[in-house]
């Protein structure tokens, strides 16, 4: 989901804050496409679209992969860098597993709605220009392309276009919602450019307004559908590795690897896809057994751990959910949080911190030389296990002798948008993991490795 839950983006950013200021007193076609990542702290709620990608992933020969910087950000989030036009313009997109749609802001009359990144000028925002590129296409109502079809949070199509009417000749308008954040325009085709690879006819959503965003950065929707950058791509499966950082704007970056070649990736363990019903498609939900913390076995109802015909509840993956993620209410504060209360109750609780973030349980552990956090294990389908280390899910400052649960629980219910899973892995929970979303066989693949 591209736009975060910002209560819990607001939160982590007040005990960083704290802490902070305490500690100072079709062409050649690649194999492989890899893209550094940038990261940006975002939490976010949703977005969906059902269709098979089966028929999206023909390609001729295979090719090698195409690998790509991904550098991490201080709103939570990560980011590549990718040109689109002729000549090419470089511009920063947020890569969203929980969306799908690919689009930046490309007029200068761009507007953002009660958004909150820093200098919310949209005067100021990195645009792509359409006026400045000599491949770019306006996609008009009477392109296949443009479907007059409502998919879940994306809505496209030319409801008045009716043979040959005149408004069979407008551009092709979008609007999408995606959690908290929304955005619309209108479909560009535009050529998307790598340094050895060109994907012509690419479908680029020009955006004229969005709301509630958390960074200037434009969004690459990662998503199951066929707006996304890989089904557009036409990769059989893409990776990446996010490296560890305090919500700052480090330079030190992960890879993202767009590949195009089939097969198991050496060392990792492997869990197949859950099937999404149509309401939440585009999501990656997983198939949890069970979720433990420390040695305890969680007893979570069923009904939370697979998604429901409706598309409620499951879990799901999400890189551009900042933060460690979220869950549901009854989850988390009747089962999870009692839990971590049990397990480290020989901290003192720090109820100040508490109500400064927002974020609940937080320790202080003064008088202790460090603070021990239980592992968050997922165990799932076909027996591959998830050890989440303590610090990936608890922001933690030993200057301070302090440390708090950084999941969210208020961002998507508390905006009823639907469809909700019950649980989502955010980035941070799976920071020094290598992650493979393998598009073809339906599975997603892990390792630990320090990115």
């Amino acid at each position: 989901m591209a736009s975060s839950s910002s209560s819990l983006l607001f939160s982590v950013f007040i005990l960083f804050s704290i802490l902070f200021l305490a500690s100072c007193s079709k062409d050649n076609i690649p194999a492989t496409i890899t893209i550094p990542l940038t990261s940006t702290f975002t939490s976010k709620p949703l977005a969906s679209a059902s269709l098979s990608r089966a028929h999206h992933l023909k390609h001729g020969k295979t090719s090698p992969p195409v690998k790509t910087s991904l550098f991490p950000h201080s709103y939570g989030g990560h980011s590549i860098s990718l040109s689109f036009g002729t000549p090419p313009q470089k511009l920063s997109f947020l890569v969203d597993t929980g969306s799908d749609v690919v689009w930046a802001p490309c007029t200068t009359d761009y507007t953002c709605t009660n958004c909150s990144f820093s200098a919310a000028d949209p005067k100021k925002v990195p645009i792509f220009d359409p006026k400045l590129s000599s491949s770019s296409k306006i996609l008009d109502c009477r392109n296949p392309k443009c479907v007059s079809t409502y998919f879940p949070y994306v809505h496209l199509g030319c409801p008045r276009c009716n043979g040959n009417s005149k408004h069979c000749s407008y551009a092709c308008p979008y609007s999408t919602q995606y959690g908290t954040g929304a955005s619309s325009g209108y479909f560009l085709l535009e050529n998307l450019k790598f340094p050895r690879k060109t994907i012509r006819n690419f479908l680029l959503g020009c955006t004229t307004s969005a709301a509630r965003e958390l960074s200037s950065d434009a969004l690459a929707g990662f998503g199951r559908s066929m707006f996304s950058l890989p089904i557009q791509m036409g990769v059989k499966k893409f990776a990446y590795c996010l490296n560890s950082h305090d919500y700052d704007d480090t330079r030190n970056s992960g890879k993202l690897i767009l590949d195009y070649r089939d097969g198991k990736t050496k060392g990792l363990s492997y869990t197949p896809f859950l099937k999404s019903p149509p309401a939440s498609a585009f999501y990656y939900h997983l198939g949890v057994k069970d979720i433990k913390i420390g040695n305890k076995l969680l007893r979570i109802p069923s009904k939370y751990l697979a998604p429901g015909s409706d598309g409620r509840s499951g879990v799901i993956i999400d890189s551009g959910y900042g933060g460690a993620g979220y869950m549901t209410g009854p989850v988390f504060f009747k089962i999870v949080t009692n839990e971590l209360k049990k397990q480290m109750s020989k901290y003192r609780r720090s109820l100040e911190a508490e109500t400064q973030t927002g974020l609940t349980p937080c320790y202080n552990f003064t008088g202790h030389k460090s603070i021990k956090i239980p592992p968050l294990i997922y165990q799932f389908r076909g027996g591959a296990n998830m050890v989440v280390p303590g610090k990936n899910y608890f922001g933690i400052s030993p200057e301070e002798s302090l440390a708090c649960f950084l999941m969210d629980t208020n961002g998507t219910n508390a905006l009823e948008i639907t469809p909700d899973p019950s649980i989502i892995l955010g980035n941070s929970q799976h920071v020094d993991y290598y992650v493979e979303y393998d598009l073809k066989n339906d599975r997603f693949g892990f390792r630990r490795q320090t990115c």
